[in-house]
């Protein structure tokens, strides 16, 4: 004779592990970091932006922060878009002059984070890039921010 609450039972619990093992992958970074396109996936990750002041992309596969710098860089209000993938988050640390103007980051999902910077006098900027969840890909860029 079939029990057919235990077969369901154990349909029921085949579907469940399937469906988190299927969720866990999902949020998997890409199989090997050290071995992405950048270019290729910045392509598609961040669109071109009018008037870039500064930008970078590359790959975090340790903890060392990875330092941007341009050389001058107007007074105004401007807008740091930012994306990565992989896991965890990136941190983007802004400093004008030698001061630090703004923390932001962004979440390794593969969505753009945006934040406005308002970079107080011309003069010289950097951007530090960072990760405490490395291994990721990142890029970003600055643009003066469009009302």
């Amino acid at each position: 004779m079939l029990n057919f609450s235990s077969t369901r039972r154990r349909a029921g619990l085949v579907a469940v592990t399937a469906a988190v093992l299927m969720a866990a992958c999902a949020c998997q970074a890409p199989a090997n970091i050290a071995d992405a396109d950048v270019p290729a996936w910045k392509a598609t990750a961040l669109p071109e932006a009018n008037g870039v002041v500064l930008e970078d992309s590359g790959k975090i596969l340790n903890r060392d922060p990875l330092l941007k710098e341009a050389a001058s860089v107007p007074a105004g209000t401007y807008t740091l878009t930012m994306a990565c993938d992989g896991s965890g988050k990136a941190y983007f640390a802004v400093s004008a002059g030698g001061n630090k103007i703004t923390d932001a980051a962004a979440a390794c999902n593969g969505n753009r984070d945006i934040v406005k910077i308002k970079v107080p006098v011309t003069g010289p900027l950097s951007i530090s890039t960072s990760s405490v969840d490395a291994p990721l890909i990142f890029a970003y860029h600055l643009a003066p921010a469009t009302s």
